[in-house]
This record gives structure tokens, C-alpha cells and sequence, in this order.
């Protein structure tokens, strides 16, 4: 696993149930603000979704992933129903369910 992995990781950890952070919020948690795209690849060969839920992780319209790795995007959207956050149409609204990425860097959660 790369220092990248790892960060990007350690970052998706920081998502509280029943919310969603974009792929680009991880990469500026992460430390790699430009690497968005990046994140996408890491998450896709997550060797641990059990502590860290990549589906909680979205494209930066609040779409869901294409390709999630762990069962496509119906997967991802039953995950992220099971949590209470609300997908239609493919889709989470950001201004319902968008962690606030000031509020997790200070260890504060909404």
C-alpha cells in the first residue's frame, strides 16, 4: 500500500454515518488536493470496506460512483439508504448530506 493509499484511507475513515464527502473533499483531507481522480483509483482496490466505507464517497455533482468497486452503483446506493442519507435518481443532494471539511480537519463532527 502507498503513503497515498493510506492517507486516502485514513481520510474516508473521517465520514460520519449518514454522510457523504466528494472525491476531491478526500484528496484535500488526504493531503493531495489535486488528486481526486487518484482517490477514485485507491478506493477501487480498498483492501478494507469494512472500516473504511467507500461508499460514502461521491463525484462531486453527488453522483454516484459508475464503477463502485464493491457491487456497483445500486450497492452504493443501498449502503448509503441503509445509513439515512438519501439518494434519487442516482444522486445525493451535497447541501443535505456533505460533511463540512473545516468541522472534520478541527475533529468536530456535525
Amino acid at each position: 500500500m502507498t503513503d497515498f493509499e493510506r492517507a486516502v484511507y485514513e481520510a474516508v475513515k473521517l465520514i460520519p454515518e449518514g454522510y457523504v464527502a466528494t472525491y476531491g473533499q478526500i484528496a484535500e483531507l488526504a493531503g493531495y488536493p489535486r488528486a481526486a481522480r487518484a482517490v477514485g483509483n485507491a478506493l477501487h482496490k480498498n483492501p478494507d470496506e469494512t472500516n473504511v466505507r467507500c461508499h460514502r464517497v461521491v463525484n462531486s455533482d453527488g453522483r454516484l460512483a459508475r464503477n463502485f468497486g464493491f457491487g456497483g452503483p445500486e450497492e452504493q446506493r443501498r449502503r448509503l439508504m441503509a445509513e439515512g442519507v438519501y439518494v434519487m435518481d442516482g444522486a445525493v443532494d451535497l447541501n443535505d448530506y456533505d460533511i463540512d471539511i473545516e468541522e472534520i480537519r478541527k475533529g468536530v463532527l456535525r
